[in-house]
C-alpha cells in the first residue's frame, strides 16, 4: 500500500502544480524537491508492501514503509488544506507555510538511517517456503463436490477434437484449482504418450520452467534428460528441443498457477500442434490468461465454484473428524458446524485448514464454539491457519498500484454486502481512485478496474442483467478479511468493528454509531463517510461534519433517518459525492450551491420533488439521479417520478454526464429544449411528463448528444402520444426506454445498430412495425409492456438472432402466439401474461433449444391447467424446459409464486375455481 499512497499523492501533486504554476513559480525549488523525492520513492516501491509483508522482511523495512504511507497521505492532506484555505479566504499567499509542513525529506532521512538496501534485498527470499507448496497432494476424501467436474473433464482430456486443446480451470485463491488438476491430471496421464506438471507462480523463471516442463516429459518416459539441459540457457534452445521431443506425441502438461498471460506467448511455442490429441491444463486466477490462449489454440474454460453450505459441511466435517473411528459430527456439534461452514463462504482451502484445527480439539462444545465466534482473528493469528490469509493475499500483491487502491475500497463495506456496482465506481471516481483517460470517461475507466478485479477473481458478480452488465458485487467473505486486516493495518478505516481512528481515510457507521461520531472533537483527515442501517440520527453530527471534516470527499446518508439536511453541508468544500438516496428529505438546502467540486448527487427514492436554482454553481457535476419511486405497484403509469429543475438552471450543468430523471411537463418546453442542447456530454438522460407539443423541441436537443448510450421518455400520462419521428439518436445508444402511446414504431429505431435493449410500455402499437426490432443486430433484450394492442403476435424466422430476454407483459388483446423454427435460437428467459386472451403456450415453444425460464404472469387458471404434469394436454410442450413457473398477484400486491412441479400449483388453482 506505500506504493498505492506515493503514487497517488504524486499523481495529485502533479495536477496541483499544473493548476497552480503561476502562483508557485516562487517556490519552484522546494516543490521540485518534493516532486523528485516522491518519484525516486515510487521507483523503489514496486513491491515494497508484498516485501514487508513476507515473514523473512525485517522491521526496518517495515518500518520504513510505514513512514512512506503516514507522509504520503500528510502531503495529501497539506494539498487539500491549502485548496480549502484558498477557497474560503480567496487569497493564495501563505502558500509557504502550507510547504513548511510537508516533510517528505526526513523519509530519504530515515531511509538512510535505518540502512535499508534495496538492491541487496531484492530476489532473496532467504528461504522463504511458498505456503502453496504440497496443495496438489491432496488425500481424496478432502475431495467434495467435485465428482462432476471431474468426470466431465477426465472426458475433454481423453476425447474431443484432435488439435492441441487448452483446459482452463479459473476461480479464486483457495477454490480448488491446483487439487482437482492433480486429480483429473492422475486420472488421465497413462494414457499419453508423455506428461509433466510444472508449477509457474507470480515470479517465474521462463528459461527454468521450460527446463523443468522438458525434464518432467522424459521422466514421464524413464529417460534421462537431455545431456547438458542444464546449462542451456536460452530460451529458443529449449523451445526447439520440446519441439523436437513432442513433435509426434501425445503430451499432457499441467501449468498450475499461471498469473499472467505473457507466460503462455513464450511456452505455446514449445508445445506443437500435432494434430494427435494433445491437452494442456492451466490453473490460473485471472480470466485474462485465456484470452491470450484463444490467440494460438482452442480453450475450454471450467469456472470453479463455491462449495453449496451442505458440501462445505461434509468437507469440514471430513477434515476434523478423519481421525475419529466414527468419522461422523456427533449431533451436539452439527449446527455450529454449519455455522463455520458458512462463515468459510464455500473456500475449500480455508474449509480444509479450519477443519484440521477442529481435528486437534476433539468434540470440546466449548471449543468448538469459541473457534466460531473468533474465526477472523484465529485466521489472523493462529500459525495452522496463517497459510489461508497469506495464499488469499498473493492476489492482492499482485495487483498494479491503482487497482489495490480500488479493491481496498471494497473492504469498507460489511462483510457479506452486495455492492451496487454503480455506487462503487462512482465512490472510487469522488476518491481520486479511477486515472484520467484521453479515449475514455471516468466511469468507462472505473468500470475497467472493476472488470480487471472480476477476471482476477478477487470481486465476485452477484447479479448481472441480461445484457451482461455486472450490477451488484461484493467480495467473498474471506478475502474481505484479508481487506479489512489491510485497511485497519494502514489506519485507513474506522468502521463499528474496528477501533477509534481519527486519522482513518474511510468512516463506516452502522447501528447507533452515530451518537459516538457525534460526541467526537478534534478534526479528521477521513475522506469517507458512508452510512448504513443507522437507527438515529443525531442533530450535533452536522455541525461535527462541517467543522471537523473538512477534507471530506463521500459523503453516504443512503436510507438514513432524517428528513432535512442543513445548510452546513455547504461548508463541505472538497465534497465530491452526495448520497441522500432512499432518505426522507423532501428539500435541498440553497447552500448545495456552494459543492463546486461536487460529481455525484444522488437523490433516487428520496422525497425532493424540485432541484433550487443554486445548483447551476455545480459546475463538475457529472451525475444526478433524482426520482421518487413507487415500489408498490409495478403496473402504474407513474411508477417513477422525475423532479422539477428550473431550464435556465439545466443548461449550465455542463459537465453531466447522466441525467434523469427530469420533469419535462413544469418546463416552457421550447426553452427547456434549447438548454438540454448544452448538455452535449450527456451518456444517459430520462425524462417524464413529456407532452406531445414538446417531443419536437426534445428531438432537436437529442440530436446534440453525440454520446448518449441510455435514454428514457416518458408522456404525461399513459394515453399521451409520443411525437419522437423527427429525432436523431447517435448511433452509439444502447438502450432506449419509451412510455407512452406511439401510433408506431419510429423508424430511426432501425437504424440503432448498438441497441442491446428495448422496452415499450403503454406503447400499444396494432400494426407490424414491430417487425423491424427483429433485425436489430444487437439487440439482447425486449420488454413489451402494454407494448403491443394486436390479436396475433409472429415471431418469424430468422429474427431476433441475439435476443436472450423476452418479456411479453400485460398484452391484453393478445390471443395467438406464433414462434417459427429458426426465430429467437438464443432466447433464454421469456415472460408472459397477463393476457386474458391468450389461450394455449405456442406448440412450438420447445424449439428454443436454449430457453431455461418461463414464467407466466396472472394468467387464467384454464390456461395453467392445461400445463399440469398430470392432466394437462399441453404439458409435453414445456416439459423440456428446466425451469417453468406460474406468478400470481393476490390481495395486498403480495405475489404467490410456483414452480410446474409443485404441487401447491394445482391446490391453488382449484381453490381459485372453487372461489369463482
Amino acid at each position: 500500500m506505500a506504493e498505492v499512497a506515493v503514487n497517488m499523492v504524486l499523481e495529485k501533486l502533479i495536477s496541483f502544480l499544473n493548476e497552480e504554476m503561476q502562483l508557485l513559480r516562487d517556490f519552484h525549488t522546494e516543490v521540485a524537491d518534493i516532486k523528485f523525492e516522491l518519484e525516486f520513492l515510487s521507483s523503489f516501491l514496486r513491491d515494497a508492501d508484498a516485501r514487508a509483508a513476507t515473514e523473512d522482511s525485517d522491521e526496518g523495512v517495515k518500518t520504513w514503509v510505514k513512514h512512506i504511507r503516514e507522509a504520503a497521505y500528510g502531503i495529501e492532506d497539506v494539498i487539500d488544506e491549502y485548496m480549502l484555505y484558498v477557497a474560503k479566504h480567496r487569497d493564495q499567499h501563505g502558500f509557504m507555510a502550507f510547504l513548511k509542513k510537508i516533510a517528505v525529506r526526513e523519509i530519504g532521512n530515515k531511509r538512510r538511517r535505518l540502512n535499508i538496501n534495496f538492491t541487496e534485498r531484492e530476489g532473496s527470499s532467504r528461504g522463504h517456503v511458498d505456503p502453496r507448496a504440497g496443495l496438489h497432494f491432496v488425500e481424496s476424501d478432502a475431495l467434495v463436490g467435485v465428482e462432476s467436474s471431474r468426470d466431465e473433464l477426465v472426458g475433454r482430456l481423453n476425447g474431443g477434437e484432435s488439435m492441441r486443446t487448452v483446459i482452463s480451470l479459473v476461480g479464486m485463491g483457495g477454490l480448488g484449482k491446483t487439487t482437482l488438476a492433480k486429480k483429473i491430471y492422475d486420472d488421465v496421464k497413462d494414457h499419453f504418450d508423455c506428461y509433466a506438471w510444472v508449477t509457474v507462480s507470480q515470479s517465474y523463471d521462463t528459461v527454468e520452467r521450460l527446463r523443468s516442463m522438458i525434464r518432467r516429459f522424459h521422466e514421464s518416459k524413464k529417460e534421462l534428460p537431455p545431456d547438458g539441459i542444464n546449462d542451456v540457457m536460452d530460451a529458443e534452445e529449449l523451445i526447439n528441443k520440446s519441439r523436437d521431443y513432442l513433435q509426434y506425441k501425445r503430451y499432457v502438461v499441467v501449468f498450475d498457477d499461471v498469473w499472467h498471460g505473457e507466460f503462455w506467448r513464450i511456452i505455446q511455442s514449445a508445445l506443437p500442434e500435432n494434430n494427435n490429441k494433445s491437452r494442456i491444463i492451466i490453473t490460473t486466477r485471472c480470466m485474462r490468461v485465456q484470452e491470450f490462449c484463444k490467440q494460438t489454440c482452442l480453450v475450454h474454460v471450467h469456472k470453479l465454484q463455491h462449495l453449496s453450505l451442505e458440501m462445505a459441511q461434509e468437507l469440514l466435517c471430513r477434515a476434523a473428524f478423519r481421525f475419529d473411528q466414527q468419522k461422523e459430527c456427533p449431533d451436539n456439534l452439527k449446527s455450529l458446524s454449519f455455522e463455520i461452514a458458512r462463515k468459510c463462504d464455500g473456500l475449500p482451502l480455508a474449509i480444509v485448514a479450519i477443519g484440521g484445527l477442529l481435528s486437534t480439539k476433539g468434540k470440546d462444545v466449548f471449543e468448538w464454539k469459541r473457534l466460531c465466534e473468533d474465526l477472523s482473528k484465529e485466521l489472523k493469528s493462529n500459525p495452522h491457519l496463517a497459510h489461508v490469509q497469506t495464499i488469499l493475499s498473493f492476489s492482492y500483491h499482485d495487483l498494479p498500484h491503482y487497482l489495490k487502491s480500488c479493491f481496498l475500497y471494497v473492504g469498507v463495506f460489511p462483510c457479506n454486502h452486495h455492492i451496487r456496482v454503480k455506487k462503487l465506481i462512482r465512490l472510487w471516481i469522488a476518491e481520486g481512485l479511477v486515472k484520467e483517460n484521453q479515449e475514455m470517461t471516468l466511469e468507462e475507466t472505473a468500470i475497467a478496474y472493476l472488470t480487471g478485479l472480476i477476471n482476477r477473481s478477487l470481486v465476485q458478480v452477484e447479479w448481472s442483467d441480461s445484457t451482461g452488465r455486472a450490477r451488484s458485487c461484493r467480495a467473498h467473505d474471506l478475502i474481505h478479511d484479508v481487506l479489512l486486516s489491510k485497511l485497519e493495518e494502514l489506519n485507513l478505516i474506522q468502521s463499528s468493528e474496528a477501533s477509534s481512528n481519527d486519522a482513518a481515510r474511510y468512516i463506516w457507521i452502522d447501528k447507533n454509531r452515530a451518537c459516538d461520531l457525534s460526541r467526537r472533537n478534534g478534526n479528521f483527515q477521513t475522506h469517507s463517510l458512508i452510512i448504513f442501517k443507522l437507527q438515529q440520527l443525531h442533530e450535533p453530527l452536522f455541525e461535527r461534519l462541517s467543522s471537523n471534516f473538512e477534507l471530506l470527499r463521500e459523503l453516504d446518508f443512503e436510507n438514513a433517518p432524517f428528513e432535512y439536511l442543513p445548510e452546513e453541508v455547504g461548508n463541505l468544500w472538497h465534497l465530491r459525492y452526495l448520497s441522500l438516496r432512499d432518505s426522507k428529505i423532501k428539500i435541498l438546502p440553497k447552500s448545495i450551491g456552494k459543492l463546486h467540486n461536487l460529481l455525484t448527487l444522488d437523490l433516487k427514492g428520496s422525497l425532493v420533488i424540485e432541484i433550487p436554482d443554486e445548483v447551476r454553481g455545480l459546475c463538475n457535476l457529472q451525475y444526478l439521479r433524482a426520482y421518487s419511486v413507487d415500489y408498490h405497484n409495478d403496473y402504474n403509469f407513474d411508477t417513477d417520478q422525475g423532479v422539477r429543475i428550473n431550464g435556465s438552471v439545466i443548461g449550465s450543468l455542463e459537465s453531466l454526464e447522466k441525467l434523469y430523471y427530469v420533469d419535462y411537463q413544469s418546463q416552457n418546453g421550447e426553452h427547456f429544449g434549447r438548454e438540454l442542447r448544452r448538455l452535449t456530454r450527456l451518456r444517459k438522460l430520462g425524462i417524464t411528463n413529456l407532452k406531445s407539443d414538446y417531443g419536437e423541441a426534445l428531438c432537436g436537443a437529442i440530436k446534440q448528444m453525440h454520446h448518449l448510450h441510455a435514454l428514457r421518455i416518458s408522456a404525461v400520462n399513459e394515453d399521451e402520444v409520443l411525437q419522437l419521428e423527427s429525432m436523431s439518436p447517435p448511433s452509439s445508444l444502447h438502450r432506449l426506454r419509451l412510455h407512452g402511446r406511439l401510433m408506431k414504431l419510429p423508424g430511426w429505431i432501425s437504424e440503432l445498430e448498438n441497441l442491446v435493449k428495448i422496452s415499450l410500455h403503454w406503447s400499444r402499437i396494432s400494426d407490424d412495425s414491430l417487425k423491424i426490432l427483429g433485425d436489430l443486430p444487437k439487440l439482447l433484450e425486449l420488454w413489451l409492456f402494454e407494448g403491443y394492442n394486436g390479436v396475433e403476435l409472429h415471431f418469424e424466422r430468422g429474427k431476433f438472432q441475439k435476443l436472450k430476454f423476452l418479456e411479453l407483459r400485460c398484452l391484453f388483446k393478445l390471443e395467438k402466439l406464433v414462434i417459427d423454427r429458426g426465430s429467437l435460437p438464443c432466447l433464454e428467459t421469456l415472460g408472459i401474461g397477463p393476457s386474458p386472451l391468450l389461450q394455449e403456450v405456442p406448440s412450438n415453444i420447445g424449439n428454443l433449444e436454449c430457453l431455461k425460464n418461463l414464467a407466466f404472469h396472472d394468467m387464467p387458471e384454464e390456461f395453467a391447467k392445461k400445463m399440469l404434469p398430470s392432466e394437462g394436454p399441453d404439458y409435453w410442450k414445456v416439459e423440456e424446459i428446466p425451469n417453468v413457473c406460474f406468478r400470481f398477484e393476490t390481495q395486498g400486491m403480495h405475489c404467490q409464486a410456483f414452480k410446474l412441479a409443485d404441487f401447491r400449483l394445482q391446490e391453488y388453482l382449484c381453490q381459485t375455481t372453487s372461489s369463482l
